[in-house]
């Protein structure tokens, strides 16, 4: 589960990062970068502890 977490994280930065560089977006693509930094904030707490 947690490498599911991680690979839908790398790929929201990868959408957000083709979002902005290539249409200067609206918020959507910014609210896919929150989230795909929150999951890999989770994946690494939950490796730490």
């Amino acid at each position: 589960m947690g490498n599911l977490l991680y690979l839908i994280a790398v790929i929201l930065v990868i959408a957000w990062a083709i979002g902005f560089l290539g249409y200067h977006a609206s918020g959507l693509i910014h609210i896919l970068l929150v989230i795909a930094i929150i999951a890999i904030l989770l994946r690494v707490i939950r490796s730490a502890a």
